[in-house]
């Protein structure tokens, strides 16, 4: 039976009746990643070329906005099955985006003479990728065709950082460096409202939290007027404040309600299981220490290890503001949005736990940012 995908988590919200991409390829395995990437523009149906019985669901022409092909254009099976699927759409000159998986002349001839009406090469980035694709089809984004990309590839980021979280693998700083990036430029050139405008939209409640998190910090930053490297010292600390939830099960994680007094504390030792991952990998001291006591308390009443004032740094002290900030205005199911005001309200009450100061100059960001 051909492979179909439906969009994978995290998940962006879309207008009911939005065209659909079809997805074109010989190794549906490779194109999971690619399709997820896709379906935050609209949803995408992935077909496998060379499945010896393709006797699924029929796609159906009209609903369709665009055609993308990830397939070698080397084997002639492959071009006839391409062929075949593109001969019956053709009448609707839908856009045909091709991706080269091999750059040769010989594969851009192929491309041309199955009618794309772009070509990319495969290793082109998700950012550019998307950007082609939404300016083909004239899609419909939820911001700016800056902030949907940076988003997209933190998000990539982010994916990669857990994954490597959950199987045991070391994690790359590197790696955190460059998401740090993509959050940063978006919040810088769109601002905070459009970076939370996209994230809101994210069904899966982990990535969705560690992004509204990293674009609060990021934004709180440039609020502040801090230096670059300290804007990036924060933004990353924000990246990986929540590492640790890598190894707590998903049925805890996106759970729809209240958690049991069990449940919760073993979701209380995410940041000790952060910490754990992290250490002794080349990432500083004060990385290691938001992502430790990040639900520290200054009158010494949170955990892991129970600090008091003085004994949580201010990195640690920044990031929390902007992790309960970002708890109360987040975006379930199963619980109405809290409004920008009574967020600050609740978070002005926890002064005491909370640095005031710090408190107090957030206040004028949480106008900004706005309510859900």
């Amino acid at each position: 039976m051909p492979f179909s995908s439906s969009l994978q988590p995290p998940q962006l919200g879309r207008e009911p009746h939005s065209a659909s991409l079809l997805l074109l390829t010989d190794s549906p395995a490779r194109s999971r990643g690619l399709a997820r990437d896709l379906s935050t523009l609209a949803p995408c149906i992935v077909r496998d070329l060379l499945d010896p019985e393709p006797c699924g669901v029929a796609t159906n022409p009209a609903t369709l906005g665009a055609v993308l092909s990830d397939a070698s254009l080397l084997q002639s099976a492959t071009i006839a099955a391409l062929r075949r699927e593109l001969q019956p759409l053709k009448a609707r000159g839908l856009p045909f985006l091709c991706l080269l998986r091999e750059e040769t002349s010989r594969a851009t001839i192929q491309a041309t003479a199955l009618g794309a009406t772009h070509i990319l090469p495969a290793a082109a980035v998700t950012s550019e990728l998307l950007k082609v694709v939404s300016q083909a089809t004239g899609a419909a984004t939820a911001a700016s065709s800056t902030v949907l990309p940076n988003i997209i590839a933190a998000d990539a980021v982010l994916a990669r950082i857990f994954d490597a979280g959950r199987d045991g693998v070391l994690i790359d700083p590197v790696l955190v460096t460059k998401g740090t990036r993509f959050v940063e430029e978006a919040v810088r050139e769109t601002g905070i409202r459009d970076w939370l405008k996209v994230v809101w939209q994210f069904d899966d409640a982990t990535h969705q939290h560690c992004l509204l998190v990293a674009g609060l910090a990021a934004g709180f930053a440039q609020t502040l007027g801090l230096r670059e490297a300290d804007c990036q010292r924060l933004t990353q600390a924000a990246v990986l404040h929540d590492v640790g939830k890598a190894k707590i099960p998903a049925s805890i994680l996106n759970k729809p309600g209240a958690l049991t007094p069990e449940e919760r504390g073993i979701m209380q030792k995410h940041p000790a299981y952060g910490y754990a991952m992290l250490e002794g990998n080349g990432f500083s001291e004060e990385m290691l220490a938001v992502v430790r006591w990040h639900h520290e308390a200054l009158d010494g009443s949170g955990y892991p290890d129970r600090l008091a004032s003085s004994e949580i740094p201010d990195l640690v002290r920044l990031v929390s503001v902007c992790d309960v900030y970002g708890a109360l205005i987040e975006r379930r199911p199963y619980k109405a949005p809290m409004s920008a005001e009574r967020a600050y309200a609740i978070l002005e009450s926890s002064i005491g736990k909370l640095d005031g100061d710090l408190v107090r100059a957030f206040r004028p960001f949480a106008v900004i940012a706005g309510s859900p």
